[in-house]
C-alpha cells in the first residue's frame, strides 16, 4: 500500500508540474499536499495492423488486432504516467562506429483507464482511443483510503 502512495504521488507530482498550480490544496495524512484542481485528463492512441495479426480468418485477425490497439494505447497511458526507461549502446572500434543497440521499457499499473473508442482507420489498421480521468482515480484512491 506505502507503494501505491508513493506512485500515485509522483505521478500527481509530474501531472502538475505539466498543468500548472491551483489556489485549492488538498493535505493529506502522508504530508504530501495534492493540487485537486490541477488534475487533468490524460488520452492515449494505440495502433496495431490487422493483416499480420495471427488467425485462420480475418475477423479473428480483425479481433486481434482491436486487443493489441488497446494494449498499445495502454502502454501509451503507462509511458504517459511513469516515463520510458531507455538503455542504450554504442560500439566503437578505430572510431567507427560498429555496433548500436537502443531499447526501451514501460512498467506501471494503469487504473480507471476508460476505452473511449475502437475503430478501423483504414482496412488493415485498428485504432483505440483510451482516457484517464486524474480526477476520478484521485478520488477512488481517497475513497478507498489509500491517500
Amino acid at each position: 500500500m506505502n507503494l501505491i502512495k508513493r506512485v500515485l504521488a509522483i505521478a500527481t507530482f509530474a501531472l502538475l508540474t505539466l498543468t500548472g498550480c491551483s489556489s485549492i490544496n488538498t493535505p493529506s495524512a502522508d504530508g504530501i499536499t495534492y493540487l485537486k484542481d490541477s488534475l487533468t485528463v490524460i488520452t492515449a492512441t494505440g495502433y496495431s495492423i490487422v493483416s499480420i495479426q495471427p488467425g485462420k480468418t480475418h475477423d479473428q485477425k480483425v479481433l486481434q488486432a482491436m486487443r493489441a490497439s488497446k494494449l498499445d494505447a495502454y502502454r501509451e497511458l503507462s509511458e504517459q504516467l511513469y516515463g520510458l526507461q531507455i538503455d542504450s549502446s554504442t560500439t566503437l572500434r578505430d572510431i567507427v562506429q560498429t555496433d548500436s543497440h537502443l531499447e526501451a521499457s514501460v512498467s506501471g499499473l494503469v487504473r480507471g483507464a476508460k476505452v473511449v473508442r475502437t475503430y478501423p482507420l483504414s482496412k488493415n489498421v485498428y485504432a483505440t482511443e483510451m482516457m484517464l480521468d486524474t480526477k476520478l482515480l484521485y478520488r477512488l484512491y481517497e475513497i478507498r483510503g489509500m491517500l
